[in-house]
């Protein structure tokens, strides 16, 4: 179970990627303009509307990355798969599709449909199609239906089995929703308490998606709280209001960024330039934006238990902000940007403590990371293990494409085109002719799995396959023309 969830957290890695950079491109232009979002700026509005494209479509992206990552293949249709499952469930279980199935008006329709795209509901599309592209890739249909055999069908069977993933979440989808608004109306009531508990379910429910369910009870008008209108417009208390967004800025402009330079400073050597790139991105939007995905996505599946930890964190940043009632707002999210804007907001009570409390939360989060990660040995990024990449090659060389994949291997061992002048075979060996045998990594060739290697002369090695060394050396002919 824990390796197949380290493949699926190494699988968002390429859509997290992303995210860092349109995270900055949206923050800059909500400093531009943080009133009108770009209703008063050209620039502003060309930056948000170029951030927002990406932030605002991160369910799709998860559901094409998971899909692309998981496929044993990593096939360009496992994608497009990916993508059909996603629209498939999401205009099926929209607001509109559903008023239409039940025969009422749209604004009766439970509002659990109108946060159907999630990420959640974008990882589920992805493993589902990765599943069908793994089972089906490779299946020969009878000739009359030819067209559609092997990787054509992946598509089309994931369409098919979203179908009946949507019928389940029908059902189950509105009473999750519904039952997270009541239960965040219940902690409502809790004072401070219920502002670290709402916190903690805030951070567990992010895979879900089902957050939102609780973000609509305490920062909007659901049951009257209303944090964040009332907060910019005035209408709340002093030291009251705001007491479920403060506690965030301490966990957003520094706890999360110290978590991420701690997967930096844990990461395998070999691989720490590689997490620091991500980590440095994704830490700074944290920062400067609130955007939290690309630090949080990179391991709460990777290691789970690690995540539950910031989760209790921030619980407890909110809960500490509101007893002391240390209030800030935000618009976007809980970033510098919009902390330094709600300076000038009159409900602002004591907002430079939540610095001072933002500095012992990175301290923490840095040292609890660090150590949780050292002492338990968790896959944070950098430090996955390594059998899980044999473990996937090794399922990827075999079958009908074994071959192509071990020649692709051992001729880029050999150096490739700018080292090998030919390639010949015999009955069971490579006879290979290089300009430089310093050039040709043995260690690279020998776990192709080949029984072994021979240098016969200063420019000439014979890579030793076995009996099906022709269909090697024609893959590697299709790689040099």
């Amino acid at each position: 179970m824990m390796k197949y969830l380290q493949r699926l957290g190494r699988s968002l890695m390429l859509p997290v990627a992303v995210l860092p950079a349109a995270a900055i491109l949206m923050g800059i232009g909500y400093w531009i303009d943080p009133d009108g979002w770009g209703e008063a700026n050209v620039i502003a509005a060309f930056l948000i509307k170029a951030g927002g494209s990406i932030l605002g479509n991160i369910p799709i992206l998860f559901a094409v990355g998971v899909a692309l990552g998981m496929s044993k293949g990593r096939d360009g249709s496992a994608a497009i798969s990916g993508l059909v499952s996603y629209l498939v469930v999401t205009t099926l279980l929209s607001t509109d599709t559903v008023a239409m199935f039940q025969g009422v008006d749209p604004g009766h329709v439970n509002d659990a449909f109108g946060k159907i795209e999630n990420a959640f509901i974008g990882i589920i599309s992805g493993i589902i199609a990765s599943n069908m592209y793994n089972r089906f890739s490779h299946v020969q249909l009878p000739d009359a239906f030819a067209f559609f055999s092997g990787k054509r069908l992946v598509p089309i069977m994931s369409a098919l089995a979203m179908l009946v993933a949507t019928v389940a979440l029908f059902f189950i989808w509105p009473v999750l929703y519904t039952g997270l608004v009541s239960f965040g109306t219940g902690i409502s009531k809790l004072g401070a308490a219920g502002a670290g508990l709402y916190g903690f379910f805030n951070r567990l429910l992010i895979p879900t998606g089902l957050h939102h369910a609780l973000n609509a009870v305490f920062w909007f008008d659901t049951i009257g709280i209303d944090d964040i209108g009332k907060f910019r417009d005035g209408t709340g208390v002093k030291g009251v209001t705001g007491m479920y967004q403060a506690g965030f800025f301490p966990i957003m402009m520094f706890g999360l960024p110290a978590a991420a330079l701690a997967m930096y400073h844990t990461a395998k050597t070999k691989r720490r330039k590689q997490a620091a790139s991500l980590m440095l991105a994704a830490g700074f939007a944290s920062f400067f934006t609130g955007v939290t995905e690309p630090i949080e996505f990179s391991f709460m599946f990777l290691a789970p238990a690690l995540y539950l930890v910031h989760a209790v964190l921030t619980g407890l940043s909110l809960t500490i902000a509101a007893l002391f009632q240390w209030t800030s707002g935000f618009a976007f999210s809980a970033g510098f940007i919009d902390y330094f804007l709600s300076l000038r907001i009159p409900l602002a009570n004591q907002p430079y403590m939540l610095l001072l409390q933002g500095l012992v939360f990175g301290v923490i989060y840095y040292f609890l990371f660090r150590y949780l990660i050292v002492k338990f040995d968790l896959k944070t990024p950098g430090r996955e293990d390594e059998d899980i990449d044999s473990e996937e090659d090794s399922r990827i060389i075999t079958g009908k494409e074994r071959f192509a994949i071990m020649a692709a291997k051992i001729y880029e061992g050999l150096g490739g085109d700018a080292n090998v002048t030919s390639v010949d075979n015999c009955i069971t060996r490579l006879r290979v002719e290089v300009k430089d045998m310093n050039a040709v990594d043995q260690e690279k060739i020998k776990a192709t799995g080949v029984p072994g290697i021979n240098i016969v002369g200063s420019n000439s090695i014979q890579v030793i396959v076995g009996t099906q060394v022709q269909f090697v050396a024609d893959e590697i002919e299709k790689i040099r023309k």
